[in-house]
């Protein structure tokens, strides 16, 4: 099979994983006791204003129509519109999504950096002091609370040492550069504003090192594990009676083998932290995918809660899709089909 006919076929699986994910949420979130717009508007307000707002929105319909609605305006990229932002949720999610990105995205470049050169040593001193250190590191990073972790270094590194910024993206007295892909980062760099960029880098350093730290240690055990299952295979133990260095082994016999799991972990890393850190962005003050869906459950936003699933597991399907062609070309044995 080729890669194009692959890529369909996949699409077309995660065209109903998605629709039948959406499906499930959509039945949940109408069937659960709870108004949502007695919810926005109060206890207090009007009976013919909570009508006209339930008409509005179509929740005056029975729950097949408002299904059947849904699934129209689902093939069509609509998502509805959110009670609690009274906007379009797709429109919410274009402006919330870039900034769980950008987080997403330095968190696991933090966790790649700290997780897999981790893992490799931890195999290479398999049952040794540094091997015993780093699984222990792992546990930690497993175990602690990722909001405890985040008031730590808030704590130390914002509040009592005052070497890098608090809450939020940028710094109140720093002009937002012009949006143009939504990465304040990115954005601050093509339009040539370094001040902004500068100081969109230190607000990430906090959030990505927790996300990245907590991230890390799932890394770090699944690289250890798979290194040690290679240094076990008949060519490594073949390379070093050739006398090759332990450098050459590792960089051409060892690394290569291992990254299946490696990558798979990645993935699923990924995944998670592009869904949204809820407590990480609510300690941080990050305007992510994360805080805007705990937002929505608070108020009880149908359309806001069904639409941010829907676009986490079109996340997730493409991610996985993306590993599974890595794979071949990682390891030229595993074929499509």
């Amino acid at each position: 099979m080729s890669l194009y006919s692959y890529i369909l076929r996949r699409s077309l699986y995660m065209m109903i994983v998605v629709l039948g994910i959406a499906t499930i949420v959509f039945f949940i979130t109408r069937i659960l006791p709870g108004d949502p717009v007695g919810a926005i508007l109060g206890p207090q307000a009007p009976p013919d204003v909570v009508d006209k707002v339930r008409r509005e929105y179509g929740f005056d319909k029975p729950i097949y129509v408002q299904y059947i609605d849904f699934i129209i305006n689902l093939f069509k990229g609509e998502l509805g519109k959110s009670v609690s932002t009274n906007r379009p949720v797709i429109e919410d999610i274009k402006e919330r999504f870039p900034a769980t990105f950008e987080l997403a995205t330095a968190s696991l470049i933090v966790a790649i950096i700290i997780g897999i050169p981790m893992g490799i040593i931890s195999a290479l001193r398999k049952d040794g002091a540094l091997d015993h250190l780093i699984r222990l590191i792992s546990l930690f990073g497993v175990s602690m609370p990722v909001f405890w972790l985040g008031l730590i270094l808030l704590l130390i590194f914002y509040f009592r040492l005052g070497i890098l910024p608090g809450p939020g993206r940028l710094d109140p007295y720093i002009p937002s550069p012009p949006r143009i892909t939504g990465l304040v980062t990115l954005d601050s760099l093509l339009t040539g504003n370094f001040d902004a960029f500068k100081n969109a880098i230190a607000h990430l350093i906090l959030p990505a090192t927790v996300l990245g730290y907590f991230s890390s240690a799932y890394i770090a055990r699944v690289t250890r594990a798979s290194v040690l299952e290679v240094l076990r295979q008949e060519h490594v133990k073949f390379a070093r009676s050739k006398g090759l260095s332990s450098g050459a082994i590792l960089t051409r016999h060892i690394i290569k083998p291992a990254l299946i799991p490696i990558i798979t972990v990645l993935g699923l890393v990924y995944g998670g932290l592009l869904e949204g850190a809820v407590l990480t962005e609510t300690i941080f003050g990050w305007p992510g995918l994360g805080s805007y869906l705990t937002r929505a459950m608070i108020y009880m936003d149908y359309n806001a809660i069904v639409g941010g699933v829907v676009i986490i597991a079109i996340i997730y399907s493409v991610i996985n899709l993306i590993v599974d062609i890595l794979y071949s070309y990682i390891d030229p044995r595993i074929k499509y089909g």
